[in-house]
């Protein structure tokens, strides 16, 4: 017990030092150093914590995540059926991944050198109040690291309501997936003009295509998501 609360202990010190570099210098101008400095203590005491530098970055970029995990709950509710709240929490995800480019790009894109629903598990073991209040259904999602694993994990409740197939699902995962690794890629690199406003509404645009493709047509009908926008 006592080593756990030591180790909680000294994994605040490190993000919260981690989380200010990233807020007042961006998150390209990290090291752990810096972060080693900030929290009082040497890097090799931090890499007795940390395996990776891209570890501690990934953990102190979850922090930046609390917005959207608070406001995914109301944005789901919006729909009256799983599809739309599927849409919906689509909507939720790009509006704050385009917002934070930087910090969901580590999160959902980046080569971490480990698996990541190691970290998150691990990440969630110290900051498990991240999760209270958060409805059971989300929870799964948001402890369900892999992306398009994510995406399935709710949407098959669809194949339930016969809206899709089931076999299905894999597809509107990974189309979906990769729209979004493709648009902010795009974005990232300034490949396109794109405003992060254009840059949602088009991923949102290609999501809600894709998964229509795969709407029953009897059921098509009873799909009426809107666009709420920024």
């Amino acid at each position: 017990m006592k080593k756990k609360i030591q180790r909680a202990r000294m994994w605040r010190y490190f993000l919260d030092a981690a989380a200010e570099i990233i807020e007042e210098e961006g998150i390209d101008n990290i090291t752990i150093r810096k972060i080693a400095d900030r929290a009082g203590y040497t890097s090799s005491t931090a890499y007795n914590y940390f395996k990776d530098l891209s570890h501690l970055v990934f953990f102190a970029a979850m922090r930046f995540t609390t917005t959207y995990i608070e406001e995914l709950p109301a944005y789901m509710e919006k729909g009256n059926n799983t599809v739309e709240k599927w849409l919906y929490s689509w909507e939720c995800f790009c509006k704050h991944s385009f917002e934070q480019p930087e910090i969901y790009a580590i999160l959902f894109m980046d080569n971490l050198g480990a698996i990541p629903e190691d970290l998150l598990e691990d990440y969630y073991s110290i900051y498990e109040d991240d999760l209270i209040g958060l409805p059971e259904q989300i929870k799964s999602i948001i402890m369900e690291q892999n992306f398009s694993k994510r995406s399935a994990l709710y949407i098959e409740n669809a194949v339930e309501e016969e809206f899709i197939d089931r076999e299905d699902i894999d597809y509107i995962a990974d189309v979906t997936l990769m729209v979004w690794k493709g648009m902010m890629s795009t974005f990232m690199n300034h490949r396109r003009n794109y405003s992060k406003e254009q840059a949602v509404e088009r991923t949102i645009c290609y999501v809600y295509e894709s998964v229509m493709r795969t709407i029953k047509p009897d059921k098509r009908v009873k799909i009426n998501y809107r666009f709420l926008g920024n």
